[in-house]
């Protein structure tokens, strides 16, 4: 995976606020010594930034059109049954690595790593217009970045290729984002939409992106011209 170009300061906090918070180099210093510092669901942003909108520290949770990726590592059960805990440690940790720079890459927030699967929201905090469009990229180059990837990892494990897949399911549409829980707090999105976007994830096969018909309508007219014809799409109970 290629390194990434993070930038020096919180892109949310300019964004939103206009405060120009730094992240990185001499003049983080201070911000770092009160908590400051870059964000582990995205490193364009901050730890507080999220938080710190009018929107969400008046209402706690907002409600967002967002578009919500799952991805998954298939085989993992079986697989951390028959290596060691190193290898297997290794293996999530190059899964976790490719995810995190597509996601990144394409400005969406690594909201969860749940065992062998990540979630991850486009839109928030940095809001952007073409987020469908985005997830898609970051879906495709996790895919392309795996393929390059896991023949290395398939030797190193005495493995075929076929059975180090990832299958990825994708939905957007409205859902709540904020902090959930009492003694637990959770910042997360929740709503039909990440459900479904996890459905979607379930269904699909080792090597594929399933998308909703929803992204595959806003997908057909993006401005840009990228084409996503390919993807295949799916309805499944819950999406609109």
């Amino acid at each position: 995976m290629a390194a990434l170009q993070h930038s020096r300061f919180c892109k949310g906090c300019w964004e939103q606020m206009h405060l120009p918070v730094p992240l990185r180099g001499v003049v983080s210093a201070p911000f770092r010594a009160f908590g400051v510092r870059p964000s582990r669901m995205n490193p364009n942003t901050c730890t507080i930034c999220e938080l710190m909108f009018t929107k969400v520290m008046r209402a706690r949770k907002i409600t967002i059109d967002a578009t919500v990726m799952f991805a998954d590592l298939r085989g993992y059960t079986s697989l951390s049954q028959s290596q060691s805990p190193e290898a297997v440690s290794g293996l999530l940790d190059a899964f976790y690595d490719e995810c995190a720079g597509a996601i990144w890459e394409h400005e969406g927030l690594l909201n969860k790593t749940i065992g062998d699967a990540v979630m991850a929201v486009f839109n928030f905090p940095l809001q952007r217009v073409d987020h469908v469009r985005n997830a898609l990229l970051a879906a495709r180059d996790i895919q392309r970045n795996w393929r390059e990837r896991r023949d290395g990892l398939a030797v190193a494990l005495g493995l075929n290729a076929s059975e180090l897949g990832i299958g990825i399911g994708i939905h957007a549409g409205e859902l709540s984002f904020g902090e959930f829980g009492r003694t637990h707090k959770d910042l997360t999105a929740i709503g039909t939409v990440v459900n479904t976007a996890s459905r979607a994830q379930s269904v699909a096969e080792a090597g594929q992106i399933l998308v909703t018909e929803a992204v595959h309508q806003r997908a057909r007219s993006d401005s840009a011209g990228q084409s996503f014809e390919d993807l295949p799409a799916q309805r499944i109970r819950g999406a609109r």
